[in-house]
């Protein structure tokens, strides 16, 4: 009973943070369209790129404690 209490917690935290990731993206996605994502701080270059935006969201999400897969190395 407890292996399956255990289970359903740590499914259940996952879930949360992929619902968290979802949000930094959709914010983000949505900045990128309405022009105001800028690479780095508010001041620096706006993003131009959609690959650009999109490594933007993921790296966010990362920072908040999302689960978020790793970077791939070149």
């Amino acid at each position: 009973m407890a292996k399956k209490m255990k289970k359903a917690v740590k499914a259940l935290k996952s879930d949360i943070k992929a619902g968290k990731k979802e949000k930094k993206v959709e914010k983000v996605m949505k900045e990128f369209k309405e022009d105001k994502l800028h690479s780095g701080s508010k001041k620096g270059p706006k993003v131009k790129s959609r690959k650009q935006a999109v490594a933007i969201a993921l790296s966010e999400a990362r920072k908040s404690g999302a689960k978020v897969p790793k970077k791939k190395k070149k």
